[in-house]
């Protein structure tokens, strides 16, 4: 059995918060790449900016061939009732990148203020590009 300390220091290993990436994206830090696992078509509707595309259902390591192994990749979701981010996580792993999973998703991205390329859209309620 692992002690608490133990525990928590893996949980940390392997998750991270919007606000840590929001500050470290905004510091510069070039060490984390967003990857949306959801589908094409909700990454088109509203993505984290700066996010790639891999839908964690088409992940293979041919598609993800071009994604840097030098650094961390985030993985997201939906948030909370999505499991795309930890089957997306899995699936990076596997094909042997260094992944933590955003706690919250999208979802917390977005109710911690954080803006979505939703929020830089054309300007209308409904917009016709999404």
């Amino acid at each position: 059995m692992i002690s608490q300390q133990e525990f928590y220091e893996a949980k940390l290993a392997y998750e991270i918060d919007a606000a840590d990436v929001a500050q470290a994206l905004a510091g510069g830090d070039r060490s984390l790449l967003l990857i949306d696992t959801r589908s094409v078509e909700a990454f088109d509707h509203e993505t984290i900016p700066g996010a790639l595309s891999r839908p964690h259902r088409l992940m293979t390591a041919e598609n993800t061939a071009d994604l840097p192994r030098d650094i961390t990749l985030v993985a997201f979701c939906d948030g909370i009732g999505c499991n795309g981010s930890t089957k997306g996580a899995l699936r990076l792993t596997q094909l042997g990148f260094k992944v933590k999973e955003l706690q919250g998703g999208l979802d917390w991205w977005k109710r911690d203020g954080y803006a979505t390329t939703r929020d830089k859209g054309c300007g209308k309620e409904v917009c016709d590009a999404c």
